[in-house]
Parts: C-alpha cells; sequence; structure tokens
C-alpha cells in the first residue's frame, strides 16, 4: 500500500513561513511527479506545485516567488517551503504523487493533508 506521510503544517502570522514535508517509498519518489495541492473550507483542491523525477517544477500563479517546492533524493522526501505566507493560503495541504503510463490508466496517491492557517 502506497503511503504519503505529510508534516509541517501549523498556524503563523501573515508574513512568516512555513515548511511542509511529504516521505514516501524510494519506489514511489524516483518515479512519480510529486506534488502539493491545498483545499480552502468550501471550495475545490488545487494545485499549488509540481516537481518531477529530474527536478523540473511548475507552480501555481498564487504561490509563484513565494513558495519552493524541493525534492530530497536521500530521504524520499518532497518539501515545500512557503514565505511570505498571506491568510488566503489557509487551506489543508496535500501531498500527491501521480504518474502516467503509456496505454495505461494513471496512478495517482494522496497524503492525508496538513492544516495551515494563516492568521493574525
Amino acid at each position: 500500500q502506497v503511503k504519503l506521510v505529510e508534516s509541517g503544517g501549523g498556524l503563523v502570522q501573515p508574513g512568516e513561513s512555513l515548511r511542509l514535508s511529504c516521505v514516501t517509498s524510494k519506489t514511489i519518489f524516483d518515479i512519480f511527479t510529486m506534488g502539493w495541492y491545498r483545499q480552502a473550507p468550501g471550495k475545490q483542491r488545487d494545485l499549488v506545485a509540481t516537481i518531477n523525477s529530474v527536478g523540473t517544477t511548475n507552480y501555481a500563479d498564487s504561490v509563484k516567488g513565494r513558495f519552493t517546492i524541493s525534492r530530497d533524493n536521500a530521504n524520499n522526501t518532497v518539501h515545500l517551503l512557503m514565505n511570505s505566507l498571506k491568510s488566503e493560503d489557509t487551506a489543508v495541504y496535500y501531498c500527491n504523487a501521480y504518474k502516467s503510463w503509456t496505454g495505461l490508466e494513471p496512478s495517482e496517491f494522496w497524503g492525508q493533508g496538513t492544516q495551515v492557517t494563516v492568521s493574525s
């Protein structure tokens, strides 16, 4: 069974920083695109950032320049460093692993989510 285990959420004030981490198995980490999504109350789950197996990154426009996604290959961990946090960043953040296969349905896995609250 594939597991994605998140950590690092919490309550911070506007302008502060947080780092989220997601650890999974080496089998998944080495070949899947890893990403972070978030879901605010009453809203859909949206992409925050992704990083593929060779380190290519993609960010939502709302977090460009403030958030950085990275891979720790030695520890099968993906991090999301969130700087200059705003109240609108408040959401449950989910770790995601995704891979498409030629001729087959894609594989996708989710973590349990970690709450990030930005409030003064």
